[in-house]
């Protein structure tokens, strides 16, 4: 009797666990990466727009982090961890990442010692098309093609994306 009831606790404890790894209005997974839609958009202190709007992102594509859902809205973070929530329309699900280092070569082929085709600076915004596990392909400026995953923010280094 006693280890069917641990037995149900357990299970229990680790459906709660499931469903918090899930948003409760759009049931896609949190954490995870959007991008502003917009070239500005009200960060408020709260889910409404009774909120007090604590700044605004004026930066169109800026890859941001979904942390939590209520009814339309999400909180998110930037990659400095500063955040707050935002109305989920000017959100895109287009996935885009920052460049962390300064001159970031853009490589022809995800593997060291490929042809750079482009270096780009710290901050730069670059659309993500597909990361692996160590490369991803992005654009950014007219030019294509691969940079390691670790030097960008807006993509969890155990993610995939298709």
């Amino acid at each position: 009797m006693r280890r069917l009831g641990l037995a149900l606790i357990v299970m229990a404890l680790g459906s709660v666990a499931s469903a918090a790894e899930r948003g409760s209005v759009t049931g896609l997974p949190l954490p995870r990466y959007v991008s502003l839609k917009t070239s500005e958009a009200n960060v408020r202190r709260g889910p409404s727009l009774t909120h007090r709007i604590d700044w605004v992102y004026k930066r169109r594509a800026m890859p941001l982090r979904v942390t939590a859902e209520f009814g339309h809205w999400r909180r998110v973070e930037d990659r400095d961890g500063a955040g707050g929530w935002v109305h989920y329309t000017l959100l895109s699900g287009v996935r885009t990442a920052i460049v962390e280092p300064d001159l970031l070569d853009v490589l022809a082929r995800p593997e060291p010692g490929a042809m750079v085709v482009a270096r780009l600076e710290a901050g730069v915004i670059a659309r993500l098309s597909e990361c692996g596990v160590t490369w991803c392909a992005l654009s950014a400026g007219g030019y294509d093609g691969w940079a390691e995953k670790s030097a960008l923010w807006g993509v969890d280094a155990q993610e995939v994306v298709e």
